[in-house]
């Protein structure tokens, strides 16, 4: 009675051929289960127990994510091999075996980046670059899943020869029709890889600044200092005369100053010196020089050079607004006088018995 039920045949395979492929994706089943179990409770406990040690955790995650559905893969596929179908049942089968692999094939390259580009950013300390790459990744797996597609096509029968013709003609046209979209995704790899500005950075082209707050793929988006939102292509940004004032390791600072005619030689010769021990006083500025620079219309200049040893704006602002307060304070306690626009006007008088007498006076000009 069991022979006559094991040789029973039921779509071209006997009870007994069914029995021994249930067997085998029972037995591969379980298999797969305790090695999941075992190897990953192991790894599980390694990345717990050296969590500085990146590799446990990285190996935990492929081995859940790519090793163990290989291995239930691999059991299906052995189960089924067993077994005779008809032709489109077997053509079906083929094919959802492929879609399975081409689905897990693409899911694996798309961790795999994800993953790498992880791991390169915390040993490089550059977290930037993750979001940057957002883009890069999601183009990249959407060009897997077409292969994918393409693949699954061909493993079902389907002649792909003139689906791929007409893409590559399809291409060409695209290419054609979308040149400025290509040109800003070829400058999206330039600013990628070449780096000339970075999520943070501020930076000026043409008349426009502001500081960068998304790279896409197409455009970059800039906050602009009066608070608007700018949009600008990728092509305009890297054909651009960029200044990337994040990159600045300190700032040059340059001012003048001018005294009046009238100040006397001894306090010409302090000034310099003064406005060096002023600026040395201040921490985070390196001192350059400071000269009796020439003979202004109506002052005598002097020039200073010093530098902010950061690239911070409102710190090179509070500085050079505490060398202003001292120098001005320093000037009244010494009584030397800024000099202002004036003009001298003399006068000549002619009397009977004086003679020529020249009256000279000072009129500012009401500028300050």
């Amino acid at each position: 009675m069991i022979e006559r039920l094991m040789e029973y045949s039921f779509m071209g395979n006997s009870l007994l051929v069914y029995a021994r492929s249930l067997l085998i994706l029972v037995l591969g089943v379980l298999v797969v289960i305790v090695l999941h179990t075992v190897i990953g409770r192991r790894l599980r406990a390694k990345s717990e127990a050296e969590p500085e040690h990146g590799r446990w955790w990285a190996g935990s995650v492929v081995y859940r994510r790519i090793v163990v559905p290989l291995l239930y893969i691999g059991v299906v596929w052995a189960a089924l091999l067993g077994l005779a179908f008809s032709d489109n049942v077997d053509r079906l089968l083929r094919g959802l075996v492929a879609a399975l692999i081409a689905v897990f094939a693409v899911r694996t390259v798309s961790f795999l980046m994800e993953t790498s580009l992880r791991k390169y950013t915390q040993k490089t300390g550059r977290v930037e670059d993750e979001k940057r790459a957002k883009p890069l990744i999601s183009l990249f797996t959407f060009l897997l899943w077409t292969v994918a597609a393409i693949f699954l096509l061909d493993n079902l029968g389907f002649n792909i020869s003139t689906l791929v013709a007409g893409l590559g003609v399809s291409g060409i046209a695209v290419a054609i029709a979308a040149q400025g979209i290509l040109g800003d995704l070829f400058n999206y790899f330039v600013i990628f890889f070449d780096r000339p500005f970075e999520l943070g950075d501020f930076v000026i082209f043409d008349d426009k600044l502001g500081t960068i707050e998304k790279i896409g793929i197409k455009t970059t988006r800039i906050r602009a200092l009066s608070g608007e939102q700018l949009v600008v292509s990728n092509s305009t940004l890297v054909n651009s005369r960029l200044h990337n004032y994040k990159r600045m390791e300190r700032r040059r600072v340059v001012f003048r100053i001018g005294v009046t005619y009238q100040t006397p030689v001894e306090k010409i010769k302090e000034i310099p010196q003064l406005i060096k021990r002023i600026i040395e006083e201040r921490e985070s500025t390196q001192f350059d020089r400071s000269h009796f620079q020439g003979y202004g219309d109506f002052a005598l200049i002097f020039e200073t050079v010093y530098y902010v040893l950061s690239p911070d704006y409102a710190l090179y602002m509070d500085i050079q607004q505490e060398i202003n307060l001292r120098l001005y304070t320093e000037f009244e306690n010494r009584g030397i006088e800024f000099a202002y626009p004036s003009q001298t006007l003399f006068i000549q008088t002619q009397g009977k018995d004086e003679g020529v007498h020249r009256i000279g006076f000072s009129r500012d000009n009401g500028e300050a």
